[in-house]
């Protein structure tokens, strides 16, 4: 076409380039990040929904009608899976019990919306009032829910779980409980460790003291509504919860940009919109947090509910637990690995056994090294030290999909494979690793060459106050994490081991760093 700068083809053909530099999205070779149904119809179904709807601005369903109709859809499907069904008025129940919701950009943007509900339906019933809302979850809660407290200006109250299980007692939630608590949420399942908080029993303690409770199903909603063995009551079933976020594309297995928040109760839900007329152009009222918001994602998850149905998700849910029963199996009979806690759901996170001899263990990040090698992604995680002096291991995190059981048997051999070759290895010493690095910077080594100037973990913290762009990078390129754009090490497990060694706020203002000069465009020739 005459006007164009370069032929579509050699774009494309550019592209094509570009992402053969990425991890493959699927094939099941990435146990993380990638939802693969296994089904090539099925995205190209997605794919052609998305491109119909390209121009549609979801700004304004009343002028983009086929907004409204597809959201209705979708909301009305998750309604129904999620236990959200039987809540309207005219059957029975009370206003404050019809079930609402919002498709959303993402399960951050569904979280930060339950969490904006809440602080707002607190602040409406006690107003003028100058306490800070509380939100009180386990800290393994997803990470999204510390953005929100810190966009949103809550008090982050997260309560230690117990390492062996990754969940938490009732008890330990109910006794942080008080008048200035807006919001209680829980994980079904949480992503670190694939446990199933106690839903039902912390929802009865919440409901009788007048408190909003937050079920983040965000990772594993729409597998756990399938899900072929009875659970526990997680969803909105159960009396007491208010709201339920679960993802689209996820186990919804829809393009990225998808997810559903389902709230309780319309005036409730109605804190989660902004609305303003107050300036000279049109009324904007957003239900979300963008205003103009491409409607692709939506189209192509509404394709996706109405070509599989309820049926199409119950045969693929069944090939994920299937594979995930197996893998479990496979880590279960790998000496000195093991799979913690009692995980829900196609996830699970492994550590190493500690009742093994020393020389029999395996360090998970190691495994996860030598997998990686070998042509498998799965994600390492680092351990926490809890408030209550307790630590969380170190894992390695797997995210199970229906595609996983076609390939079984190679992932299999690879993961056995993996722990033959890194048996025995011990973890990496972050102290050491720290004392690698800390000749980079600036006034902490002594005289002697030593780190005798080092003052422990307070004043590195305080480093990354006072540390600019250039300082952050210059640390980066010591530790050998700042390599040509951006390329990361082949091996990862130094670079946790670095992370656990380091205070949060130092490993946060560096990882910022680094990602920001990821997608930084070079300096222009001769300036």
């Amino acid at each position: 076409m005459s006007g164009f700068r370069r032929e579509a083809s050699d774009i494309l053909d550019e592209l094509d380039a570009l992402r053969s530099a990425d991890a493959p999205t699927h094939g099941g070779r990435v146990l993380s990040y990638v939802y693969d149904s296994g089904l090539a119809a099925l995205d190209e179904l997605a794919a052609e929904a998305a491109r119909r709807v390209q121009p549609v601005n979801g700004l304004d369903p009343t002028t983009f009608v086929s907004v409204a109709a597809m959201e209705r859809s979708v909301v009305g499907f998750a309604r129904r899976v999620l236990g959200g069904d039987g809540g309207e008025a005219e059957a029975g129940r009370g206003e404050a019990e019809v079930v609402v919701g919002s498709v959303t950009s993402g399960g951050t943007e569904s979280c930060l919306l339950a969490v904006k509900s809440a602080r707002d339906t607190w602040r409406a019933a006690r107003l003028g009032s100058p306490r800070v809302p509380r939100l009180v979850a386990p800290v393994t809660v997803h990470a999204a829910f510390r953005k929100a407290a810190h966009y949103f200006g809550l008090e982050l109250d997260l309560v230690s779980v117990d390492p062996a299980t990754g969940t938490l007692t009732p008890a330990a939630i109910e006794e942080r409980l008080g008048d200035d608590v807006a919001l209680v949420v829980l994980s079904a399942p949480s992503y670190p460790f694939a446990s199933l908080d106690p839903v039902a029993d912390v929802a009865a303690i919440t409901a009788a003291r007048g408190i909003a409770l937050h079920v983040d199903a965000c990772i594993g909603g729409f597998a756990l509504a399938f899900w072929p063995e009875p659970l526990p009551a997680w969803n909105l079933s159960v009396p007491g919860v208010t709201s339920v976020s679960a993802d689209l594309h996820k186990y919804g297995y829809a393009p990225k940009g998808a997810s559903v928040l389902l709230t309780r109760g319309r005036d409730r839900q109605r804190h989660q919109y902004f609305a303003t007329t107050g300036w000279p152009g049109y009324p904007v009222v957003n239900p979300t947090m963008t205003g103009s918001k491409p409607a692709g994602p939506l189209a192509a998850a509404w394709a996706i509910i109405e070509a599989l149905g309820e049926p199409g998700f119950t045969e693929l849910t069944a090939q994920a637990a299937r594979a995930t029963a197996a893998l479990r199996a496979t880590i279960d009979g790998i000496e000195g690995l093991r799979v913690v806690g009692s995980p829900t759901g196609p996830l699970l996170a492994v550590a190493t056994d500690e009742d093994a001899p020393a020389t029999s263990r395996v360090d998970p990040h190691h495994w996860a090294d030598a997998a990686r090698s070998a042509g498998w992604q799965l994600q390492l995680q680092p351990g926490l030290g809890q408030a209550d002096g307790t630590r969380l291991p170190h894992t390695t995190h797997l995210t199970v999909t229906p595609v996983t059981e076609r390939v079984l048997p190679e992932l299999v051999a690879a993961l056995v494979s993996a722990a033959d070759e890194v048996r025995g290895i011990p973890q990496i010493d972050g102290g050491a690793a720290l004392a690698g690095l800390v000749e980079a910077l600036p006034g902490f080594v002594g005289d002697d060459g030593g780190l005798s100037a080092l003052a422990g973990d307070e004043v590195l913290a305080g480093l990354a106050a006072g540390l600019d762009s250039d300082g952050a990078a210059a640390i980066l390129g010591a530790a050998g994490l700042l390599g040509g754009e951006g390329a990361l090490p082949d091996r990862l497990a130094p670079v946790l081991a670095l992370v656990e060694a380091l205070p949060g706020p130092l490993t946060e203002r560096l990882l910022v760093e680094l990602l920001a000069r990821v997608v930084e465009p070079p300096a222009a020739v001769g300036r």
